[in-house]
């Protein structure tokens, strides 16, 4: 499990360089982007040169949720307290709506299932945007009891299960969503993984290893299922880690820590994260500080950081989309961030 490892190949961003302007009107940025970090230039050979990270957007208070849809070529997003999903139409010249939906729910994480329908965890619920207009409630109780509130979903392309993490963010914090009933801030069940059968709606919990479960992604060929553990904002004892499954028959088995997020002496948490084709795993972590907060790159093998994408915010979560899905989205406390890489997202959003 990777942990506190040396800096190799160009080095990382300097904590003390001036503060960087990332928006559309800043100055011309110099070749290349001293922000994308290659840390072992052996296994991260997705900095593309001639590239530089740019603010797409600013003006929420919690961005989260990035998903790419390929149909439509574009970005959906959530900004989770304003009770808002906006839209970046990547066609339009960069086009962004910021009320494409709007109340939502408090929702949080989405994706895109091979029909192009939305799904989208809200704070009670996991729901489906059908192609006719009206919405479908995949998955709003388990265990007999309600879901704690529904981080983040991927979906199955052999079975067409989709998989949703249930940490509780949102339904039981105030500032996103609301408290329990009784007031308390305790989750109304073991925080989950669960799996929604696509054929008979059954759903089941998966795995329960995580103090918090949060970022959920497959390998790319869908034999492992990476989990993010963000349980430390709650429970002392937990671990800034992001866990391995294995994956057979919609069934997990083998946990264990993959990756450890500290770094040189400091560690935040991982939220979101996502798989390129070669199976390197993009994890967006931050409440660190400069030098550390944005996207982090592990190889899937040993769980080593490789790479980094130094942001001026914590990096909630992230997609692979465009045309040729090489373009890395970002979504990082109040803003989109977007960036050029020399690979593709393994899945599609």
């Amino acid at each position: 499990m990777a942990n506190d490892e040396g800096t190799a190949g160009m080095g990382r961003r300097s904590d003390t360089r001036a503060a960087r302007d990332f928006g559309p009107n800043a100055p011309p940025q110099r070749y290349p982007d001293p922000d994308i970090v290659v840390i072992d230039p052996m296994r991260f050979k997705a900095k593309v040169g001639n590239t530089a990270i740019k603010r797409l957007y600013t003006g929420c208070l919690w961005a989260e949720g990035p998903a790419w849809n390929a149909q439509g070529q574009y970005l959906v997003w959530s900004d989770i307290p304003n009770n808002r999903q906006l839209r970046y139409l990547e066609d339009g010249g960069g086009y962004i709506s910021d009320d494409f939906r709007k109340p939502t729910n408090e929702a949080n994480g989405n994706t895109f299932d091979f029909q192009g329908r939305q799904i989208t965890c809200e704070r009670t619920r996991v729901v489906r945007f059908e192609h006719n207009g009206s919405t479908t409630v995949l998955a709003e109780r388990a265990n007999g009891k309600p879901l704690n509130g529904p981080n983040d979903v991927v979906v199955h392309p052999g079975d067409g299960s989709i998989w949703f993490t249930d940490p509780g963010y949102g339904a039981i914090v105030l500032y996103e969503g609301q408290r329990t009933t009784d007031g308390s801030i305790q989750p109304y069940q073991k925080e989950a993984v669960y799996r929604v059968d696509a054929q008979t709606g059954e759903i089941g919990k998966v795995a329960d290893d995580a103090f918090k479960p949060n970022g959920i992604a497959f390998s790319p060929d869908y034999r492992k299922v990476y989990i993010c553990d963000s349980g430390i904002t709650h429970y002392p004892q937990a671990k800034n880690v992001v866990w391995q499954y294995d994956l057979d028959g919609g069934k997990l088995s083998n946990p264990r820590p993959l990756i450890d997020m500290a770094l040189n002496g400091r560690t935040g948490f991982p939220d979101g994260l996502r798989v390129d084709t070669e199976g390197n795993i993009w994890v967006g972590a931050g409440w660190v500080g400069e030098g550390y907060d944005g996207v982090q790159v592990f190889a899937p093998d040993d769980g080593q950081r490789i790479g980094q994408i130094c942001l001026p915010e914590c990096c909630a979560n992230l997609c692979f989309g465009g045309k040729k899905r090489n373009r890395l989205f970002m979504t990082a406390s109040q803003s989109l961030y977007a960036v050029y890489v020399e690979t593709q997202g393994a899945h599609n959003c």
